[in-house]
């Protein structure tokens, strides 16, 4: 299994359109399950209980990870850059990842990250932030990573429109599945 995470919380974004496009590329190639697990889903309560207990966590949280994180052998994080990073809700739910099953969830899997950015850098700092993250949980981080830059320019409000792009995606997929 393979679980393709949108790595924000917020409505519509272009991440989401990244990630599902990312996902229906991946879908093509393999024929393993591919999954979307975007943080604009995940229930609320996640964040109102003690996260650090594990006897304190929201179930939501406990049946995603066991669902869609603990069964994959690969993941994809479409992260967009939030003030020079990453999204604040994706570090909170890789926290919380970490209370339960944490060997079970984050060792020997295997990590791409996307970026996106509406400026030129394609949230380069955040991916950086992201690998040393997931290094430090026993991830395996993709050495190829995915800037993608002005995304209002490539992309319209359905899906990624420049063939540049599409094309850049796909052979990142196919590097990635054999990685």
């Amino acid at each position: 299994m393979i679980t393709v995470v949108c790595g924000t919380n917020r409505p519509g974004s272009k991440s989401r359109l990244i990630a599902e496009f990312y996902a229906l590329k991946l879908r093509e190639l393999t024929d393993d399950t591919v999954n979307v697990l975007s943080l604009e889903d995940i229930p609320p309560s996640i964040l109102h209980r003690n996260m650090y207990d594990a006897d304190g966590q929201d179930p939501a949280l406990k049946e995603i990870q066991k669902a869609q994180l603990i069964p994959a052998h690969k993941w994809v994080f479409v992260l967009p850059e939030y003030n020079g990073s990453i999204p604040g809700i994706m570090k909170l739910f890789i926290d919380a990842l970490s209370v339960v099953n944490y060997k079970a969830t984050f060792s020997n899997k295997k990590l791409a990250l996307v970026g996106v950015a509406a400026g030129r850098a394609g949230n380069l700092r955040g991916l950086d932030h992201m690998t040393n993250a997931m290094n430090y949980l026993g991830t395996e981080v993709f050495f190829n990573k995915l800037p993608i830059s002005s995304i209002n320019a490539v992309t319209s409000d359905a899906t990624v429109t420049d063939e540049g792009l599409q094309k850049t995606i796909k052979k990142h997929a196919q590097d990635f599945l054999a990685f």
